[in-house]
């Protein structure tokens, strides 16, 4: 191997075959490269064919999704319907892990009501003196304690935990065993700022908190859906009624959720562990992928989601997916529809809004029922603030002036529930002042909220779309063909000065 010199391509010194290479290595390498350059020209003769048809056919349709992605899947399930229940296999590992980390978190919150259990025994043991005021007070706001039923409950549904490590660490390619449940408290509970702080009197404050994993995060570019279907058996062959599952595979995660299927739903049935939650500030039943009120379902051995299960399921995507729809011929515009999704924290989105300064339409997706949560990824921002700092952020981006966007207020059944149980929307939204707490005059103040916002800072007059949607609303993608085409043959009218 001679030395570098000053003169020589360091390209083209790294590419050289080694000085030792055999006949063998050397017909195996030639033969890889070929490979390589074969497979080099397909990808380009594709993208070259993409462009003359694109050249060629109608202007496709472009929509900048902002938001959850159930709005992809009801386009998903609205235009090819095949397609999307050949991914029931898929969806049904993502439930499972939905359904195993809502039940980890109730065991890790046993786990903490044990601890204290066993402190206030080892104290009252060894206490020589009356208790304290202070010792009368922390006793007083304890985590409820627990039965041997429910130690012995708890410890046979400890199998989970590794069901868990099993499906995360094949979903994000990480090492079965490798895989850390970094957690995060404040993300998810639905207690105000004021009760999360370390000092104060709050009774939470008094108490040990039980962390809150912090939500699994996949890149959109990382293939997850097919290394997750190569794990639970995608690509076999099957007919219509087992969804190309093969029920045979001993890895399958399903057997061991539906051998401590009873267990989960006795946890679920049991008052304490409801007490428990609500000690903490937890509202499951709130949450994204929460599965665990039809348990009797997903815990079936040979269970398939249904449609409106896939929608529910939940996992996190970062950075931006391409999808493309074809429609109904019948419709007044293009058939083609493109539609991209940007998933990730705020501070991403907004970096890569300016790179579609060509959409036909933005669907922005803004859910009200988290007002009393907080942000995972800064604890000191509300969910509800950050969807409005959003939206200014879109509306007034000058790139995007010329854009029309679509707007959802979601996640209004969850909200209606919550305000009936008399949760305060003004202890959390201090400009809501004393309106009342029900959902018409909720909704009503957030709507002109956002409107107001839009008429503020839109750098052109644009009309405003609103719609209110529920976790699953099948009628959501109907909204969005109808505005979509509606603004777009407005631009078309426009440009043709045919509207003025």
């Amino acid at each position: 191997m001679h030395p570098l010199s000053p003169y020589d391509d360091p390209l083209t010194y790294l590419a050289e075959p080694p000085h030792d290479e055999t006949d063998e290595a050397r017909e195996a390498r030639l033969l890889a490269e070929q490979e390589a350059r074969q497979i080099s020209d397909q990808i380009d003769d594709q993208i070259n064919q993409e462009k003359l048809a694109a050249k060629k056919g109608p202007k496709p349709v472009k929509v900048l999704l902002l938001g959850k992605s159930t709005t992809l899947k009801n386009f998903q399930l609205m235009a090819s319907p095949k397609a999307f229940r050949a991914e029931r296999v898929i969806w049904r590992a993502v439930i499972q892990l939905n359904v195993v980390r809502s039940i980890h978190l109730i065991l890790d919150i046993m786990s903490e009501a044990h601890r204290q259990q066993q402190q206030r025994e080892r104290d009252a043991a060894a206490r020589v003196f009356p208790a304290s005021p202070r010792s009368l007070s922390d006793a007083a706001h304890a985590l409820p304690s627990l039965t041997d039923e429910h130690l012995r409950l708890k410890m046979r549904l400890s199998p989970l935990v590794q069901v868990e490590e099993f499906l995360v660490g094949k979903l994000s390619a990480c090492p079965t065993g490798k895989y850390k449940r970094s957690a995060h408290f404040a993300a998810l509970t639905n207690l105000p700022q004021d009760r999360l702080g370390a000092g104060g009197d709050g009774a939470m404050n008094r108490r040990q908190r039980v962390q809150v994993p912090k939500e699994l995060e996949v890149n959109s570019w990382s293939g997850w859906k097919g290394r997750l279907g190569k794990l639970v058996g995608a690509e076999k062959e099957g007919d219509e009624e087992d969804d190309g599952i093969d029920w045979d595979d001993p890895d399958d995660p399903g057997r061991i959720i539906h051998m401590c299927g009873d267990d989960m739903m006795q946890l679920w049935a049991d008052s304490l562990t409801h007490q428990l939650l609500r000690a903490q500030g937890l509202r499951l039943e709130e949450m994204s992928g929460f599965f665990l009120d039809c348990l009797p379902r997903v815990t079936a051995l040979r269970y398939v989601p249904s449609d409106d299960e896939i929608l529910r399921a939940r996992i996190k995507t970062l950075g931006v997916s391409e999808h493309r729809f074809t429609l109904s011929a019948n419709s007044i515009l293009s058939p083609e529809w493109r539609v991209f999704d940007v998933g990730g924290h705020r501070s991403s989105v907004t970096a890569w809004i300016p790179f579609f300064d060509d959409m036909d339409a933005i669907i922005f997706l803004a859910p009200l029922s988290p007002f009393d949560q907080v942000l995972e990824e800064d604890p000191g921002v509300g969910r509800l603030e950050d969807s409005v700092l959003l939206w200014k952020s879109v509306v007034s981006n000058p790139l995007l002036a010329r854009t029309n966007i679509v707007l959802f207020l979601n996640k209004c059944d969850i909200l209606t529930e919550k305000l009936k149980a008399g949760v305060p929307f003004a202890r959390f939204i201090t400009s809501y002042g004393t309106r009342p707490n029900d959902y018409e005059s909720v909704s009503t103040y957030m709507r002109r909220k956002f409107a107001g916002i839009f008429k503020d800072h839109s750098r052109s007059p644009r009309p405003f779309f609103c719609h209110f949607t529920s976790v699953v609303d099948t009628k959501a993608t109907h909204h969005i063909l109808v505005d979509v085409t509606e603004l777009v043959m407005r631009d078309n009218l426009n440009k043709s000065s045919l509207l003025m």
